[in-house]
């Protein structure tokens, strides 16, 4: 047996060193029987070769289990430092992230980003960037003619940190000597409490201390003149400091996911706010004076426990986006005044009735997300709507589709899977939009032939602005038929006939929109081969002009005409070109050139101003004119997907104003398509990163 009582460990010193004794470190007992059995292991191979000569000599059996071997037992090494990938990270650590090369990189450009740099502690020396350094000052008059950008006078003051993703748990006091930041970015630390002295950073405009674990901000941080943009969401916060209403320059907050209970009174007074995220909370009521945010266009109350909205929400004028998904609302308000509201999500509530009043209260709605309520029937004054793209109305108990969403032009994806609806067949329904949009409208015309060729009855009654069915007789002698009376075009200032395969259109027609004041013509749906040209008698009025769906060519070059035209659809056209007056529509806010057969943008695009959205998706656009881009100062959405697009460039990423960007569909290899998916701040990364330097 082995006896290891005598063992003296040492160091290792590797296996060529290493004989059978030294190996393992002590004496053995060859008489154990392992050893007895076949003889010494060192013998074997000796014995072995003599049994080759003598068959009389016993061999190991082929099938006899091998000898047990002593384990090794390395000795510790010694002298040897240590270090795991995983430790406590010291002070000297932290300091050696903020490198020579990247203080003098923030000296001139203003920015830092210290961000996924693992720190535990903010570098020491951070809040001294603003002071000139010992070296910046001894420098002699020699040196600073040769290498003058160094010199202290030539460097700006700090005014971007961004401290985000490290394990940071608390924030020195010494913040305060960093008086010019305006950007602040502390998200996804550890975080539970800033120092009262961040708010003497009278120029902080933006603050995001999302994913941290804050429970509430120091109380100076609420007389900060010029914040602008605020983000405290995945904290643990359980209220909003009323003193919230003081940071009256206040225009984005974002506060969701927390534990929120109720809104402090006083938020009304956030007059400047755009948008108002709040989802992932247990809000119960909104306070009355939220209505006096007037210049809300977004707010997100998803996965919250509201019952009811305030009566009085058309205040909200300008709100376009409203998200109220999961929450226990039992009714919705008629919107009276919310004229710009887009979109409105209130699915997986329990909403029994869709308001009448509500479809001709928004007239530029698009999306109406109703899935997962209890709402049993829809009303024929759905198709007031006249701009929605998409309703979802799957997973109620709705029995029948009325035939007027037939009127609807403009609705491309209607969802009502997991309804009993019993008037239409379900092959039907599994075909989709484009089919149940087709059997209600015949339904339509078979009633209205039933009826003596009259405007459909359930249209009548609902008090439609669109007259669609042909053989429509009007009131007033002057207007030819299926064109809306004087009393709609003066009642919704829109004169829209879709539908109809109308090549043409009467000159009287839009004489008599002019004197009724319409501003919206929608010709959506016909068979025009150009705009008319009777629609020169409106273009001090048009604001809004919709030809999508006909068989366009070419645009004529009065169109540069429209002095108040902000929203423009050509899509689904035949349009290769604009002409080059196109460019000076200045008070154009969106293009959509969607679905035609543009080679490239035009150049005249480049010289809209004022554009904000181009979507220019389902061409054969084969490059980006990022040159043209750049001049678009406001640009914020653009769509070019399913094109000819072969190169991204990487400057494409320099466009900070673009917030949305659609690429997929494009035959270009670069960005990939999982780069594409995760949305247009990964795209735009990705192309930063790749500008050569």
């Amino acid at each position: 047996m082995m006896n290891f009582s005598n063992v003296e460990l040492g160091s290792f010193r590797g296996a060529q060193e290493c004989d059978q004794a030294s190996a393992f470190g002590g004496d053995f007992d060859f008489g154990h029987s392992c050893f007895t059995h076949y003889g010494c292991p060192s013998d074997m191979s000796d014995k072995a070769a003599r049994g080759r000569g003598n068959p009389s000599t016993s061999r190991i059996p082929r099938c006899a289990q091998s000898p047990r071997q002593a384990p090794v037992v390395h000795s510790p090494r010694t002298n040897c430092a240590f270090r795991p990938i995983f430790h406590e990270r010291s002070t000297h650590e932290d300091d050696q992230v903020l490198t020579q090369e990247l203080w003098k990189l923030a000296r001139k450009s203003g920015t830092l980003n210290l961000s996924n740099k693992a720190l535990a502690r903010v570098p020491k020396r951070l809040y001294d960037i603003n002071e000139a350094d010992a070296d910046s000052k001894a420098v002699n008059l020699e040196q600073l003619t040769i290498k003058e950008e160094d010199a202290w006078w030539n460097q700006v003051p700090l005014n971007n940190l961004d401290l985000s993703s490290n394990t940071l748990t608390h924030i020195s006091p010494k913040i305060e000597n960093l008086q010019s930041l305006t950007v602040l970015t502390l998200h996804d630390n550890a975080l539970v409490e800033l120092p009262p002295e961040i708010g003497k950073l009278e120029k902080l405009m933006r603050l995001n201390v999302s994913h941290n674990k804050l429970s509430q901000l120091p109380r100076e941080m609420y007389s900060l003149p010029e914040l602008r943009h605020l983000n405290i969401s995945y904290n643990e916060f359980d209220e909003l400091n009323p003193d919230i209403s003081d940071l009256h320059m206040l225009e984005f907050l974002d506060g969701g996911h927390n534990n929120i209970q109720s809104l402090p009174g006083g938020i009304g007074f956030l007059v400047r706010l755009t948008a108002l995220l709040l989802p992932n909370n247990h809000i119960k009521e909104l306070p009355p004076d939220l209505v006096n945010m007037r210049s809300l266009q977004k707010i997100d109350l998803m996965h919250n426990d509201l019952t009811s909205l305030p009566e009085d929400m058309g205040l909200l004028r300008k709100l376009e986006c409203l998200y109220l998904q999961h929450n226990d609302i039992l009714e919705l308000p008629e919107f009276e005044g919310n004229e710009a509201l887009s979109e409105l999500h209130a699915s997986n509530n329990f909403i029994k009735i869709i308001p009448k009043a509500m479809c001709s209260n928004l007239p530029h709605l698009k999306i109406l997300d109703l899935r997962d309520n209890k709402i049993t029937e829809l009303p024929d004054e759905l198709c007031l709507l006249r701009n929605l793209n998409r309703l979802d109305v799957s997973n109620n108990t709705i029995s029948v589709l009325p035939v007027t969403l037939s009127s609807l032009a403009h609705l491309i994806s209607l969802q009502v899977e997991g309804n009993p609806i019993k008037t239409i067949r379900r092959d039907i329904l599994q075909c989709g939009t484009t089919r149940i949009l087709k059997t209600l409208h015949d339904r339509a015309l078979a009633k209205a032939k039933e009826e003596g060729g009259g405007v459909d009855d359930a249209s009548t009654s609902a008090g439609i602005s669109v007259t669609r069915l042909r053989g429509g007789q009007m009131d007033d002698s002057d207007i030819p038929g299926n064109f809306p009376d004087r009393y709609k075009l003066r009642h919704t200032r829109t004169l829209a006939v879709n539908l109809e395969e109308l090549t043409s259109v009467p000159d009287q027609v839009f004489q008599i929109a002019r004197d009724e004041g319409v501003h919206v013509v929608d010709f959506a749906r016909n068979q025009l081969s150009t705009l008319p040209n009777g629609l020169q008698h409106m273009k001090d009025l048009v604001t809004e002009l919709v030809l999508s769906n006909n068989v366009i060519g070419y645009v004529p070059q009065f169109i540069s005409q429209f002095t108040r035209l902000s929203f423009l659809n050509l899509s689904n056209n035949l349009l290769n070109d604009l002409p080059t007056e196109f460019g000076v529509l200045n008070t154009l806010r969106e293009l959509n050139i969607a679905n035609n057969r543009f080679p490239c943008i035009p150049n005249c695009v480049y010289e809209l101003q004022g554009l904000e959205i181009l979507i220019a998706s389902e061409n054969h656009i084969k490059m980006l004119n990022v040159s043209g881009l750049q001049n678009m100062r406001r640009l914020s959405t653009l769509d070019l997907r399913n094109n000819d697009i072969e190169t991204v460039p990487p400057i494409l990423g320099n466009l900070t104003n673009i917030t949305h960007l659609e690429l997929v569909g494009n035959p270009f290899r670069q960005p990939r398509h999982q780069i594409l998916m995760k949305g247009t701040d990964a795209i735009m990364s990705y192309l930063r990163d790749r500008i050569p330097t």
